[in-house]
């Protein structure tokens, strides 16, 4: 019982069971929506889970990032156009080279376009930890210019390139899953054993917590501020490669649109407080699935896109209230016992209280 109380405590627990009843209702309008087979022409699996592990990789790299923004007590919104920037450096990059089995395109792509999200992320943190502007408009204003940055970098039109080596980033399997995501998983790990194996993540919750306080316990915020930016546009870079890997196309309108909501969301639903602090990075990863279940949900159901908002809306406040300790402690309290009448008071032994007047003589 002890366990079981200690997982509805737990606010990525809600997460995985929001990812189940939303399989379970797809489940229920076709039977065979967990079903996986084998594509007879390249001979991967194929199956609707694993597509919904595919489209789950970019949310996870974002939701990764922004969950050590938010635990400093910060917001990054500009970790969609960071997406764009990405992908708008790789297909130009790939497009200019021309190489479509080269590996070395690939990773030259890969590497200038994490190197440009780096700098950007750079120029986030130096704003809000060096000039001290508000995280919200800092990253508002790189948001807008970054998506601008990836226009110059396009022409302004939408760009393609042939390279198969870069294409199996999402079209790719390892060990039957797609390849993205287990990179992601991959990036993940890494980083929760460097922030949980070191004192960087307990420095990161200490300023999201009291910035003044570690300040005074000899904790330089300004470093790990623009740390925490950096690392999360880097993230959202590898997020637009991934994204753009999947169609070889980026859209410089389209390509991480509003995937900043959905990586604050993810956050949340992980566990992570708006507020700062403590911080749950495999809470974020099953938030950024949900996300993806949900996305993919809403597809299968054919929900017109006007209603799209208000559904997703809907499961995220459930979830939400669902991670409430009031919310819980209604909706599972248990029965209360009857009180039992209590009879006459008697005095306790050793009081010295008599329980009758004496006579004294």
């Amino acid at each position: 019982m002890s366990r079981v109380k200690a997982a509805l405590r737990t606010p990525w627990f809600w997460g995985i069971v929001g990812i189940a009843l939303l399989l379970v209702i797809n489940t229920l309008r076709d039977p065979a929506y967990l079903a996986v087979g084998v594509n007879p022409t390249t001979g991967l699996l194929t199956g609707n889970v694993l597509d919904i592990l595919r489209v789950s990789a970019p949310i996870i790299m974002i939701a990764l990032g922004m969950t050590f923004v938010i635990a400093t007590g910060g917001i990054d919104l500009s970790v969609g156009s960071m997406m764009a920037v990405g992908g708008a450096v790789a297909m130009q990059t790939l497009a200019g080279t021309n190489a479509p089995t080269s590996v070395g395109a690939m990773f030259a792509a890969i590497g200038l376009a994490v190197l440009l999200a780096v700098v950007l992320g750079a120029v986030n943190g130096i704003l809000v930890a060096v000039v001290g502007l508000q995280p919200f408009i800092s990253t508002l204003i790189m948001m807008l210019a970054a998506r601008g940055i990836a226009r110059v970098i396009t022409s302004g039109q939408n760009t393609n390139a042939t390279n198969e080596p870069f294409r199996q980033l999402a079209n790719g399997q390892i060990l039957g899953l797609p390849t993205s995501f287990v990179l992601a998983i991959v990036v993940v790990a890494l980083i929760a054993l460097v922030m949980r194996r070191t004192a960087l993540g307990l420095m990161i919750e200490s300023i999201g917590v009291n910035p003044r306080a570690s300040r005074l316990a000899g904790i330089r915020p300004r470093p790990i501020l623009i740390a925490v930016y950096v690392l999360s546009a880097g993230l959202a870079a590898v997020g637009g490669l991934f994204s753009v890997s999947e169609v070889m196309t980026v859209s410089v309108s389209g390509t991480g649109n509003n995937m900043e909501l959905d990586a604050i969301l993810a956050v949340v639903v992980g566990g992570t407080s708006l507020a700062g602090g403590k911080f749950s990075i495999w809470g974020s990863v099953v938030g950024a699935v949900l996300i993806a279940t949900l996305n993919k949900t809403v597809l299968f159901l054919g929900i017109p896109a006007a209603a799209t908002p208000a559904f997703k809306a809907l499961v995220i406040i459930a979830l939400v209230l669902l991670q409430s300790e009031r919310i819980r402690s209604l909706v599972f309290r248990s029965p209360r016992l009857p009180r039992t009448p209590r009879g006459p008071e008697t005095p306790a032994a050793g009081t010295g209280t008599p329980a009758s007047k004496e006579v004294v003589a």
